[in-house]
């Protein structure tokens, strides 16, 4: 999809505030760059008030008017309206969990479904819903997370008049200056400047996302939801039965859907008591039987003026969305659920990295790349189809540009530029692929030297596997960690085993004859 610049719909009016003097006004950008606003605690009361006769007034003049129908489908509009929204992703995790994968490049750039990185998703999922305003946070290992969204997003003018622009963690002058992001939201506060400057005159509401979940959305229904309840806090939440539920953190809300208390991973009586009536949310009445729990999804939608307020003065200290300002918010704020009743994942570790992958090889996936509607982008790459000779393929997906050659490969993603010797079996296994070529000449000079170039070689056997880029694995070799071993590093040996998954390191060789 691409975003046009001239697709402009007329914006809805601004939100509305009551200052000290307690005369009613239109909040304006320039409001928060003087701090007349920003450096008073906001009348919250007033401010639902305020909101809320202003949307009914709205909706009734409306509905009373001669061309009635119409200005119904204005309102609507302005409500869709993705050039009032800013979305922030992001990417500035540690990514201690997705260790190793994450030893030299952020969670978001971490390769997905053989041709993907996991930013593609939130990125793709703007650009679908129209919203062409991006910023990402990014602070650990970044490199190549930049050189991915300057190759994919920067240079083909997908976001028409809008931009992407990916902010790393620096240091300003003064004390807290000093310090890089200490969470979520205090790397959004850091950067809450950038809300004051020209390009953020007409945003109204700001959307928090994370660049490590695996999902398809329409942003702007949960932006067009958010502006209808009224709320200042929207969180996009999943239901969730039994079995999961002690593992996320678990929300209760009211009879009107809106958020009254937090518990992070309970257990016993404390899940018990977090259960819900999911119905409210627009499940049915068996579905919600089944599903009587939601978690938040750590996706956000906040009004602008509320989210700078939050996080410049109410809750100065406060470094995290979903520890701190959410919970604390919920008692002073509308804080509102928003239901997400779709495939969601969360690639925070290894694990569910490895689940989530072998999952888009069933039948159908409950998640596809493939969708000519709402597609995922990347970068251009202009690699040829995968040459593939004499290969017993079951249930996998081979990338582009990659060369298998009598081999089976079983229940497997095969990453671009993948090269698969002779007699190769491999079975359960995520390949990421490799970042370039190297020419026969060069392969059958490795050989020739006793080196090992870059891909599998013949008579090798794979399973529960993951392969970083890049990676040498040589002949006769069998990866199948048969004594069940659950964590390890040896590194030294170019691999670790996390969650009894073997993991093949960037860069790394596997001798001949290796068994692991």
């Amino acid at each position: 999809m691409v975003v046009s610049a001239d697709c402009r719909i007329s914006l809805s009016a601004p939100s509305c505030l009551r200052g000290s003097s307690g005369l009613t006004r239109h909040i304006k950008l320039d409001s928060f760059c003087n701090g007349e606003v920003m450096g008073k605690k906001l009348n919250l009361a007033q401010l639902r008030s305020c909101s809320t006769n202003f949307s009914k007034k709205k909706i009734q003049m409306s509905l009373t008017s001669v061309a009635g129908e119409t200005k119904v489908q204005e309102i609507e509009s302005a409500k869709r309206d993705p050039k009032t929204v800013a979305s922030i992703i992001l990417g500035g995790g540690a990514g201690t969990r997705l260790f190793p994968l994450t030893k030299r490049r952020a969670k978001p750039a971490v390769p997905i479904g053989g041709a993907y990185r996991l930013i593609d998703v939130p990125m793709s999922n703007c650009i679908n819903s129209g919203i062409n305003k991006v910023y990402i946070l990014t602070q650990y290992n970044s490199a190549s997370l930049n050189r991915h969204l300057a190759r994919a997003y920067n240079s083909n003018g997908v976001f028409g008049d809008g931009f992407v622009e990916a902010l790393a963690a620096t240091q300003t002058p003064g004390e807290t200056g000093k310090k890089w992001f200490q969470g979520t939201a205090d790397a959004v506060r850091q950067f809450h400047w950038l809300f004051e400057d020209a390009r953020s005159k007409e945003i109204e509401d700001v959307l928090i996302l994370s660049g490590d979940h695996l999902y398809r959305m329409d942003y702007m229904d949960f932006v067009q939801d958010h502006r209808q309840t009224g709320a200042d806090i929207s969180i996009s939440c999943i239901p969730i039965d039994d079995r999961r539920a002690s593992d996320f953190g678990l929300m209760k809300i009211d009879e009107k859907g809106r958020v009254i208390s937090f518990s992070e991973k309970p257990k016993g009586n404390d899940l018990k008591a977090m259960a819900v009536d999911t119905t409210i949310l627009g499940l049915s009445k068996e579905e919600a039987e089944k599903k009587p729990y939601i978690a938040s999804m750590g996706v956000y939608v906040f009004k602008k003026e509320i989210l700078l307020n939050l996080l410049r003065w109410r809750f100065p200290t406060a470094n995290d969305f979903g520890s701190e300002i959410i919970p604390f918010s919920a008692k002073e704020f509308y804080v509102n659920a928003y239901l997400f009743n779709d495939y969601w994942e969360d690639i925070g570790t290894i694990r569910s990295f490895f689940e989530a992958n072998l999952a888009l090889t069933e039948h159908p996936p409950a998640f596809s790349f493939y969708d000519a509607a709402k597609p995922i982008y990347t970068s251009r790459r202009n690699l040829p189809p995968s040459n593939i000779d004499g290969c017993k393929l079951i249930d996998s997906i081979i990338s582009h540009g990659s060369f298998l050659t009598n081999c089976l490969v079983e229940h497997s993603i095969v990453g671009i530029r993948s090269r698969i010797g002779s007699n190769v079996q491999l079975k359960d296994t995520v390949m990421l692929g490799a970042d370039f070529y190297e020419t026969e000449a060069e392969v059958a000079s490795l050989l020739a030297e006793g080196k090992v170039p870059i891909g599998i070689g013949e008579n090798t056997k794979i399973k529960e596997c993951i392969i970083d880029k890049n990676a040498r694995v040589g002949k006769n070799v069998i990866i199948a960690n048969s004594e069940g071993v659950q964590e390890a590093d040896r590194s030294a040996d170019g691999f670790y085993i996390r969650s009894g998954i073997t993991v093949i390191l960037k860069n790394s060789v596997i001798r001949d004859g290796a068994v692991i």
